[in-house]
């Protein structure tokens, strides 16, 4: 999985891509132009150009489980590696704040 969408209180906010080079976000062009739209962190201001970045960006790399809850959802899905992306976008369906990230083949399912 190298996409996911990402989601703002159930509204499509923006891009999430695992590239060659890192990582990068993109803010969906509708949610930009919805009054009152808010960015999804404080560290990634509503722009129309895409951030990038060589790490996973720490505010979806925090929205990962970690500790017990980490492993068992690890053991659950069968996870075979500690890729954060792929963590993410499995994990993060449904997370206690606003931001909800939904990978691209989980999607088509």
């Amino acid at each position: 999985m190298k996409k996911a969408k990402v989601y703002y209180d159930e509204k499509l906010a923006g891009y999430l891509e695992k590239t060659d080079s890192g990582y990068r976000f993109l803010y969906d062009n509708s949610y930009i132009k919805e009054p009152g739209a808010k960015p999804v962190s404080l560290t990634l201001p509503i722009s129309i150009y895409p951030y990038n970045s060589n790490i996973l960006f720490p505010f979806f790399d925090g929205l990962i489980p970690e500790g017990w809850l980490l492993n068992i959802a690890k053991e659950y899905w069968n996870f075979k590696s500690n890729d954060r992306f792929e963590l993410l976008a499995t994990l993060c369906r449904d997370t206690i704040g606003a931001v909800t990230v939904i990978g691209e083949e989980e999607e088509n399912e």
